[in-house]
């Protein structure tokens, strides 16, 4: 990482995963717990998650993002990280908020998975029910 650019930082959540993500001056590059993006998310569609802030302000080339991500599986921290992007969008320019905002960019997703209850099989899942 560079000394002498600028570095924005915003967190990103999304299920259990946990996104810290900084954004640099460069030319688009994406790092992922050290990692090119697309060899650590593996799915295309992970990684146009991702990238779908950058696009949505036009920034895909201008900024280098550079995070870490722990927790949940690889969907929910694609999410985790789109999240963190855009907040990091906005540290670097204000006039940002109303595309992704617009887009849904800057709405943190509440859904979190239901806690297994007692006396039954999951969450809702019951036994299988005999009269006999």
């Amino acid at each position: 990482m560079a000394k002498s650019k600028m570095r924005y930082y915003a967190t990103g959540r999304r299920k259990s995963a946990v996104a810290r993500v900084w954004l640099l001056e460069g030319d688009g590059n994406i790092t992922i717990n050290r990692r090119d993006a697309s060899e650590y998310l593996r799915r295309k569609t992970n990684l146009q998650v991702v990238e779908q802030p950058l696009q949505a302000v036009g920034g895909s080339d201008k900024f280098d993002v550079w995070c870490t991500v722990r927790g949940g599986g690889l969907s929910g921290q694609a999410g985790a990280i789109r999240l963190g992007i855009a907040r990091a969008l906005l540290r670097v320019d204000e006039g940002h908020r109303e595309p992704l905002k617009r887009a849904g960019f800057l709405t943190r997703d509440a859904r979190e998975k239901e806690r297994k209850k007692y006396g039954r099989k999951g969450a809702r899942a019951r036994f299988q029910f005999s009269k006999r």
